[in-house]
């Protein structure tokens, strides 16, 4: 049997997932970062996108998190995001609007555009297309 350790993905609404799993994938502000028992204390920021859990009995869940902070402890791994949600629970076509919504306010900059704004909603649709696909795999 794997060696687990617990892991608590918390946004600021609720608490999303709390249990054992064996390894926590996330999207880290340096790249996907991945979390097994005995890693190093770390605190990083998360960017938008898929967080995978193997959980203690082998199976996979994907989540999605708007961004936030992972920080690592002895045997807890902890993901406070500012939106997090199960991936199943995401709506693919919903998702698949914004992204083509916010891509058109970008290629039609206006005098009021923000280009900030666009481009953090691309970015967050984007990633939870890919936390959708992910799920599919």
């Amino acid at each position: 049997m794997a060696t687990t350790m617990h892991c608590d993905i918390v946004s600021a609404e609720k608490s999303i997932f709390s249990g054992a799993v064996q390894m926590v994938v996330a999207a880290g502000s340096q790249g996907d970062l991945g979390v097994s028992f005995g890693h190093a204390p770390l605190l990083t920021a998360l960017i938008p996108g898929p967080v995978r859990l193997i959980l203690d009995d082998g199976k996979e869940e994907v989540f999605y998190v708007s961004g936030g902070f992972l920080e690592v402890q002895r045997d807890v791994v902890t993901l406070l995001a500012d939106t997090a949600a199960r991936a199943d629970d995401l709506d693919e076509a919903a998702a698949a609007k914004a992204m083509e919504h916010a891509e058109k306010a970008i290629a039609n900059q206006g005098a009021e555009f923000d280009y900030s704004v666009a481009a953090k909603e691309l970015a967050e649709a984007a990633a939870q297309l890919r936390a959708l696909r992910q799920i599919k795999k």
